[in-house]
């Protein structure tokens, strides 16, 4: 029988029970401790070496070569920390100083856990300050002279003292000086980050101390500053913004604007790109930009703008005044035919201005005109009847004000020759009236000086006058003295030889005519007075020259009657009563030639 599997199966045996004892340990580790330790002691002079010890216990089992993080923190900030293998770490301050005083705790872990040490103060103690550096003045402008003092404060004077102090002032880390003071004048060069340094010896210990960083910068000076409008325009009445501003100076600049009617405003200036920006008040004449001043101050120095600066730096827009519309060549009425000029014009306004003339009865413009002076004018020729209206213009200029004249009413009157040749014919037309009226009256005064006897008219169309002259009147009267009067009348009868053959006869007898004659009385010397009438009776006919009479009765029988004043006066009386009998028988024409028309009508 073969020996090998029982040597096989007894190596297997033999290897588990190697392994036995092992699968049944288990590892495991346990911080016991955490401390620190601060060497020579936890009060010691400002230079003296300090060492801060921090040290761990840990106690495990199956776990060699543990790790171990340390952590050393002064006032809770963290000042060192390491990991390391071994169970202790050493912090150390060499020399300490002031700064190093504090309270300072150990934290160490181990894998998953932690232990903290408690803390415990370090007190070092200050044989002087740190040394501080200053500059003198606070403000410094190029130019200026400026003082930088390096100083401590001595704690222990009976280790250290003034004798022992040495300083140094540095500028970017340069030594300028082994002084505890360093003058010199502002310029841009100087400008930079100074430091100074103070170094004492106390027995066995040398300390030197470093102060804060300062850093001077001259201030450059506000320059003269310059006022302007913004916008570089202003126009007067109306609302506008002034720009105040230095062209080199250390922000912050302060900027003041002093102006008319106590004006005063104040802007403060402290990043770039900021602007010093004023509102001010309308202003009504260019002189009142001379009465606005900016100061700029960027620290103990001023700077003012120039007098009268503004005024030469602005371009000013005066609007335009009310404008007046005129009429040339004169205002009123406008005859036809005439050109008329219509002139806008302004008392003032910034040139150029636009002038535009507008008609009420009309929509849109007549007429733009730009003028580089205060008027402008806009010609109508040849004025009509349709030209007259209400008229007026509107003016204009930058300013973007627009005025508005009066309104003026233009009237159009009818040309003088037309005039003219309305009187002409009005004139002709009386002069032909009169002349008419003149002719008709000679020509009545010519049929009155004619007939020398009464007249009587036919029964026809044609009429013939018979007149009792004056001369047979006397001799009638004096034929018949003593009569009172005599009666004539007349009687027509229409004759068949009438020479108007388109009149028609009446067959009605004809109505006699009577007429009363008026007589002076009869001489006495030639035929005595007898009262009372005497009818005398006489046939007259109508006969045309060259033929013989009918004496059928067809012809005109004219009765009168003479009447006598029965009174007597005397010659002279008679001679007074010859002039207005005459005249008495110029009215018995008249009224026979009346009477002779109406008959004929």
């Amino acid at each position: 029988m073969d020996s090998r599997p029982p040597n096989l199966l007894l190596l297997l045996l033999t290897s588990l029970l190697h392994f036995w004892p092992c699968a049944g340990q288990r590892s495991s580790y346990i911080i016991d401790t955490v401390g620190l330790a601060i060497l020579p002691s936890s009060t010691v002079e400002s230079g003296t070496p300090v060492t801060i010890r921090c040290q761990v216990s840990v106690s495990y089992s199956n776990m060699p070569n543990l790790t171990h993080t340390f952590q050393l923190t002064r006032d809770d900030v963290p000042v060192y920390s390491s990991v390391t293998t071994q169970d202790s770490v050493i912090y150390e301050l060499s020399p300490a100083r002031a700064a190093d005083s504090g309270n300072y705790e150990c934290r160490v872990t181990v894998k998953d856990k932690s232990k903290s040490t408690f803390s415990q103060k370090l007190d070092v103690t200050e044989l002087f300050s740190k040394p501080r550096l200053t500059v003198e003045p606070i403000d410094i402008f190029e130019g200026d002279r400026f003082k930088l003092t390096c100083s401590v404060s001595i704690y222990v004077p009976e280790r250290i003292n003034n004798d022992t102090m040495r300083f140094s002032i540095y500028k970017n880390n340069i030594n300028l000086v082994n002084t505890e003071t360093y003058i010199n004048v502002a310029h841009p060069s100087k400008n930079g980050n100074y430091t100074c340094k103070a170094q004492a010896s106390s027995l066995n210990h040398n300390f030197i101390k470093e102060s804060p960083t300062v850093t001077v910068k001259a201030k450059v000076p506000a320059s003269k500053p310059v006022l302007r409008v913004v916008g570089g325009t202003l126009v007067l009445g109306k609302l506008f913004q002034l720009l105040c501003h230095s062209d080199s100076g250390t922000l912050p600049i302060t900027y003041t604007l002093y102006g008319p009617n106590k004006m005063f405003a104040v802007r403060r200036v402290s990043q770039p790109g900021e602007q010093a920006i004023f509102n001010s008040s309308a202003i009504y004449k260019n002189s009142d930009l001379n009465d606005f001043l900016c100061h700029a101050k960027n620290g103990h120095k001023t700077s003012i703008t120039d007098p009268g600066q503004l005024l030469r730096s602005t371009s000013i827009i005066e609007p335009v005044s009310k404008p007046v519309l005129s009429v040339r060549p004169g205002m009123g009425d406008v005859s036809e035919g005439q050109d008329v000029t219509l002139v806008c014009s302004v008392q003032k306004g910034t040139l150029p201005i636009s002038f535009t003339w507008y008609r009420k009865e009309l929509k849109g413009a007549l007429g733009n005109y730009t003028a580089k002076k205060l008027e402008g004018s806009h010609k109508i020729h040849n004025v009509r009847g349709e030209h007259q209206g209400q008229y007026y213009c509107v003016s204009t200029n930058p300013a973007n004000e627009t005025k508005e004249s009066y309104t003026i009413t233009i009237g159009v009157k009818m040309a003088g020759w037309k005039k003219g040749l309305i009187a002409a014919f009005c004139i002709l037309l009386i002069l032909a009236l009169i002349l008419v009226i003149g002719f008709k009256r000679r020509l009545l005064r010519f049929k009155r000086k004619t007939s020398g006897e009464l007249s009587v008219k036919s029964a026809s169309t044609k009429t013939e006058r018979l007149s009792l002259t004056q001369a047979e009147v006397n001799e009638a009267a004096n034929v018949t003295p003593g009569m009172m009067g005599k009666s004539v009348w007349s009687e027509h009868v229409s004759g068949s030889e009438s020479e108007d053959q388109n009149s028609v006869t009446s067959p009605e007898k004809p109505e006699p005519q009577y007429t009363e004659v008026q007589t002076r009385q009869a001489d006495p010397n030639k035929a005595p007075v007898k009262k009372g009438t005497e009818t005398v009776y006489s046939e007259v006919r109508n006969s045309k020259q060259g033929v013989p009479e009918q004496a059928d009765g067809q012809g005109s029988v004219e009765y009168a009657q003479l009447n006598h004043d029965t009174d007597h006066h005397s010659d002279h009386g008679n001679h007074g009563d010859h002039s207005a009998q005459d005249d008495h028988i110029d009215e018995i024409d008249g009224s026979v030639d009346n009477n002779t028309a109406d008959q004929g009508e």
